[in-house]
């Protein structure tokens, strides 16, 4: 244990060493992920590290220390930096409390599977995007993360959120990721409240609907701060026009937020996928992070959140959110399980990726 703490704490300085080179590299234009201090930053990550519920806010900020250090223009410094932080992530991900563990696959049907092939939609000048829309708990993020490491390429999902907050120049408290389609975090999760009538989560996690039960007053300030529309419009539709902004001068993968119909509506390319899981599956990644929730809870939050996804997708869209339909794959990560499941996208995606390099 002695050595595995030191193996953290070690990772926690090199992480946050890694954040200040690549904001040296950049400059201040860019702003750093970790900028409170080495003192108060180094404790946080060690505790983060060791909580694998806070494994989505890791896994974010990670993500954004290689985005910005992929945009750096030196060659030798860029790819110095980012070897480095390869190997911080080969690191991570050898620690028992890491937020790779923990897989969904079903060994029984996985080797009845087969991989599939796109057909070519994208141009050379096109960026490879790839929207990801995923049930909750079905390691749909994990999935994201890891396939845009593989990739080389930008992972977006907090963070996006993040940005849409300074263009609206709102505060943090005042408007929720929640309320942009997401899911209560695992640390949310682990510190909910079961009881007799239901899952109680805390109330930093608000859904989709709580926006319909504002006062009339509330409703005209927040349409007037947020130029004649409610506070949630203002949100997607600025979140909207940033993806669409991204989209031309940069290969991501993007988790949720509509992405895939936005893209679609603004006639950019990209590739659509959807990945769930069986319900028993995802109870139990449930019930494993919070041993005093039952399967019977599990299950209610699971439908609970599930019928609050497909009304946020249809409110916004007109489409009904998991109808296979809709995407170019559909995954049941039970099937191939996390790492299977970047496998199969990749040969699914080389096609137009041999296309671009011609």
């Amino acid at each position: 244990m002695n050595n595995n703490n030191q193996k953290i704490r070690e990772l926690a300085e090199r992480i946050y060493d890694l954040d200040e080179q690549v904001y040296t590299e950049l400059g201040s234009a860019l702003g750093r992920v970790f900028n409170r201090g080495r003192e108060r930053t180094i404790p946080d990550l060690i505790k983060i590290m060791q909580n694998r519920d806070r494994g989505h806010t890791f896994r974010s900020e990670l993500a954004l220390i290689s985005n910005m250090a992929r945009t750096i223009e030196d060659d030798a410094v860029r790819a110095r930096l980012m070897n480095e932080y390869n190997d911080i992530l080969q690191e991570v991900m050898t620690l028992p409390e890491s937020f790779g563990e923990g897989d969904v696959i079903d060994e029984q049907i996985a080797n009845l599977n087969s991989a599939l092939n796109l057909s070519k939609r994208f141009s050379k000048d096109d960026h490879l995007i790839i929207c990801i829309s995923r049930a909750y708990r079905c390691g749909g993020n994990e999935i994201g993360f890891s396939l845009a490491d593989d990739l080389h390429i930008n992972y977006y999902d907090v963070e996006i959120f993040q940005e849409v907050l300074k263009r609206l120049e709102a505060k943090q408290d005042g408007l929720s990721d929640k309320r942009a389609g997401g899911y209560p975090s695992m640390g949310e999760l682990k510190a909910a409240n079961p009881s007799e009538e239901g899952l109680k989560l805390p109330n930093s996690w608000k859904s989709f609907q709580a926006n319909a039960k504002l006062s009339l007053r509330e409703r005209f300030r927040q349409m007037s701060r947020y130029h004649g529309l409610p506070k949630r419009d203002a949100v997607f539709f600025n979140q909207s026009d940033l993806i669409c902004e991204m989209a031309k001068t940069e290969d991501f993968v993007i988790m949720g937020r509509c992405a895939d119909v936005i893209l679609t509506n603004n006639q950019i390319p990209h590739i659509s996928i959807y990945i769930t899981a069986p319900m028993e599956t995802r109870i139990r990644r449930v019930t494993s992070m919070n041993n005093k929730i039952s399967e019977r809870q599990a299950r209610r939050l699971l439908k609970r959140l599930d019928k609050e996804h497909v009304e946020f997708y249809k409110y916004y869209t007109g489409r009904e959110w998991g109808n296979a339909v809709n995407y170019d794959l559909c995954i049941n990560s039970a099937s191939y399980g996390i790492a299977g499941s970047v496998e199969m996208i990749k040969r699914m995606i080389r096609p137009r990726m041999d296309h671009a390099e011609q």
